[in-house]
């Protein structure tokens, strides 16, 4: 998909789409059209269109701001901050960046906030009576890429301009969270061991018999706890209460805003809780809220509400007999909720 640097005095990340190359190359180093169409194997009418439609995007200010970037960084200029270049040239660093924001970008009500002259970017979900909630922080060369690779978009620009994310941000999610998924697996069934031939045919051919029910997974829109907040109990009940989905939401934001990394975390289960005043911040908060749930409980609860992981997937990993991974999420909950509604669960004043 991307395209060669022609000439770049630095290369630029494999991020940037084969359009904003053709577009560089022409208007910062003067390259024609047809030696572009060239090297790219194209029609020079198709590399004359990608560079209409980038020009004709520059008045969205990230993607005009992240053409700015790539200019001086081709000219071997370094004009970011380094913790935020290596998280975008990083490919990997660049993914996980951007499957978060694209995952909190799909909530109802979601935007992506940014103001003039400002290096940090914020989602905002609007909570329906009026207020709204910071519910993430990234990077602003992050936006600006996210921007550019049309992902998201501003419908009008302004001194603090409000980004939705668009079919192809969403496709692309779906992409990475597909991708991620088959990593685990393939991860899980490496650490199986080797089977004989006889027990490899029989695994693959139920996995090929399976219903198609098994071969369902989440949107990108669903997390595990808003699959969980739909279901009923025999008496047509909600299987779980406005109140215990609003604590494993409260759960998430505190994760998001601490800036906790994902793999961290199973080092961070199996410390020993230590008490942390409330008011301290989302980092504290949610730390205390695993001291509270204890290790088994905080297990369950982060893994399905802040790092997405299937109800499923969780039994098979707890060793767990089916069905009883959502009674332990509930459970999870339910001490949640007590937890933020006491004084060290409470706002304090902070975001989220």
């Amino acid at each position: 998909m991307q395209g060669t640097n022609h000439d770049c005095a630095i290369a630029l990340p494999d991020w940037v789409p084969q359009a904003a190359i053709h577009y560089l190359e022409h208007t910062e180093a003067g390259t024609s059209l047809r030696a572009l169409a060239r090297a790219s194997g194209c029609h020079p009418s198709t590399v004359l269109r990608q560079v209409r439609k980038i020009e004709t995007r520059r008045d969205d200010p990230l993607v005009d701001a992240a053409l700015d970037r790539l200019g001086q960084l081709r000219e071997g200029g370094i004009p970011m901050k380094l913790e935020t270049k290596q998280a975008v040239a990083d490919p990997a660093g660049f993914q996980r960046e951007t499957q978060r924001i694209l995952q909190r970008l799909c909530e109802a009500g979601a935007v992506l906030a940014v103001a003039e002259g400002m290096e940090k970017a914020v989602v905002v979900r609007d909570q329906g009576d009026g207020g709204s909630v910071r519910t993430a922080v990234v990077g602003a060369d992050i936006a600006e890429a996210m921007a550019l690779r049309d992902w998201i978009h501003c419908d009008a620009p302004g001194r603090v301009s409000r980004y939705r994310i668009t079919p192809t941000g969403r496709q692309a999610l779906n992409q990475m969270m597909a991708g991620r998924e088959s990593r685990l697996r393939g991860f899980a069934e490496s650490q199986a061991g080797f089977g004989s031939g006889a027990e490899i045919d029989a695994q693959m051919a139920a996995r090929e018999s399976a219903p198609a029910r098994a071969q369902r997974r989440f949107s990108v829109s669903d997390s595990p706890l808003a699959v969980l907040a739909r279901r009923k109990t025999p008496e047509g009940e909600a299987f779980l209460s406005p109140r215990q989905v609003g604590a494993g939401e409260r759960l998430r934001e505190d994760f998001e805003l601490s800036g906790i990394k994902a793999a961290a975390v199973p080092s961070l289960l199996a410390e020993r809780p230590v008490f942390v005043p409330a008011g301290t911040g989302a980092e504290a908060r949610f730390r205390a809220a695993l001291e509270v749930l204890g290790p088994e409980l905080a297990d369950v609860a982060v893994q399905c509400c802040c790092l997405l992981e299937g109800i499923e997937t969780t039994e098979k990993r707890m060793g767990w007999s089916a069905r009883s991974g959502k009674i332990v999420l509930r459970i999870a909950l339910e001490r949640l909720s007590w937890f933020y509604q006491s004084d060290r669960g409470r706002d304090s004043g902070m975001i989220g």
